[in-house]
């Protein structure tokens, strides 16, 4: 009798649903086992995503090696990978925990860009990269996590050959044949009239059109009808204004701007360019939902090196729950070199004595701590978010600091930048960083 009872506790406790967050996540007996049925429907102009026949749109991030429980305790619904083998953990064991989750999963492949020197007239090349392919997706086309395939990233980027997009058509008919339930699509950067003619007429067999854009965003509705896009689409990458849009000192480094105003751009950008389309745009990935490096280790992660989470993703939280966190990231209020902004071109001479100084707001009056750093100015610079090394920091001379203040040395001749991160000890940080030029 005893062990019938034990049983039957086990059974119960197997049964009940957990609440995780703002999600209520499946117990583990509740959760399918086989793939997902997804699928577009186009009602009186308006296109749906539909899983298994109930509606689905895309709350969701990119996410390369960032905090998967965390995207659901946010309320996100979704993230996209760029390829099956990040070179840390396999896909498998990234669908396993998208699905512990309650997340689906727009599956990246890795699909050979031109400006890595792939080349699509070589048909050898090209029949190989099919056949690759086709045994990723046969690997992962039944997991109940899988959402969509995005057959590669960008490859419109520094481009001159046409055959690309007869290729990816061909991965899409591949993936249709071996893979009934799953759509398909590809990532543009940005958007344009020849490339939407071209997908239009050399890959008729894509599902969805993803548009990868940032500044610019609030424009992309009006440019997909004026192109002639009539399917259904989704933004793949959005987020802050990229180092290309940005103004530049007089020595050409690109001017960051702080995570207060980012946090502000991120929520215009996505009522402007995303939520104003109800009828083609079938939802989106923010981008990054977690760290890299590119021009500077905080210019796209929403969350820093360390983990804490920027003012960005309290903007996330805002867009998929209609209400703001709890407890709310710092805002920067003002920053400055010798009273002087980035925009101001701050140049010192080696050893002079600069002051730093930032004013914070925090929501709820927590305790802030500041950290300091200098790095100099990334000399890896590569295009398309290819991998760049982070700068290594130098050595602070600092001669006084205090609650938002700093007094420096400066370093030897150079190009630097100055960064500031303020921490309120629940987790959250709002960061900002200056060029600055030694003389």
């Amino acid at each position: 009798m005893k062990h019938i009872l034990i049983l039957f506790s086990f059974l119960v406790l197997f049964s009940c649903k957990e609440n995780t967050g703002n999600k209520q996540v499946e117990s583990e007996s509740e959760k399918p086992n086989g793939p997902a049925k997804v699928e577009i429907q186009n009602k009186d102009g308006k296109y749906r995503l539909l899983v298994n026949n109930k509606e689905f749109y895309i709350k969701g991030a990119g996410l390369e090696f960032g905090n998967i429980e965390a995207l659901a305790q946010h309320n996100g619904n979704s993230f996209r990978t760029w390829r099956t083998d990040n070179g840390e953990r396999p896909a498998l064991e990234i669908l396993d925990e998208a699905q512990k989750n309650g997340l689906m999963v727009s599956m990246g492949i890795e699909v050979g860009r031109e400006r890595h020197g792939f080349d699509y007239n070589d048909s050898v090349a090209v029949k190989n990269q099919l056949e690759d392919i086709k045994k990723q997706v046969l690997g992962l086309k039944d997991h109940p996590a899988l959402l969509i395939w995005g057959i590669g990233n960008e490859l419109n980027l520094h481009y001159t050959n046409p055959k690309v997009w007869d290729a990816v058509n061909d991965i899409s008919k591949m993936i249709h044949e071996v893979d009934p339930n799953h759509l398909t699509t590809t990532s543009l950067a940005g958007i344009s009239q020849k490339e939407v003619t071209l997908i239009k007429e050399k890959c008729p067999d894509l599902d969805i059109l993803s548009v990868q854009m940032y500044g610019d965003l609030p424009d992309l509705p009006n440019l997909v009808r004026e192109f002639g896009w009539t399917g259904p689409y989704m933004v793949t990458e959005w987020g802050a204004t990229g180092h290309w849009e940005v103004p530049k000192t007089k020595w050409g480094a690109p001017i960051e701007d702080n995570s207060t105003v980012k946090a502000a751009n991120y929520l215009k950008r996505y009522k402007g360019g995303i939520e104003a389309d109800s009828l083609q745009c079938i939802g989106s990935y923010v981008f990054l939902w977690g760290n890299k490096q590119e021009r500077t280790p905080t210019w796209y992660g929403i969350f820093l090196e360390d983990g804490k989470e920027t003012e960005s993703v309290d903007v996330m939280h805002y867009i998929w729950n209609g209400t703001w966190p709890a407890n709310r990231t710092p805002q920067i209020v003002s920053y400055s070199i010798d009273n002087k902004t980035a925009l101001d071109n701050v140049i010192l001479k080696p050893n002079q004595v600069a002051h730093a100084k930032v004013e914070i707001k925090d929501f709820e009056n927590d305790p802030i701590t500041y950290k300091w750093e200098i790095l100099p100015e990334s000399t890896d610079l590569k295009d398309g978010g290819d991998h760049e090394e982070r700068p290594k920091a130098v050595t602070l001379d600092s001669i006084g600091n205090s609650p938002g203040k700093l007094s420096f040395k400066a370093p030897k001749k150079g190009h630097y930048r100055l960064f500031i991160y303020a921490n309120d000890g629940q987790n959250h940080s709002a960061t900002a960083n200056i060029p600055f030029m030694v003389d």
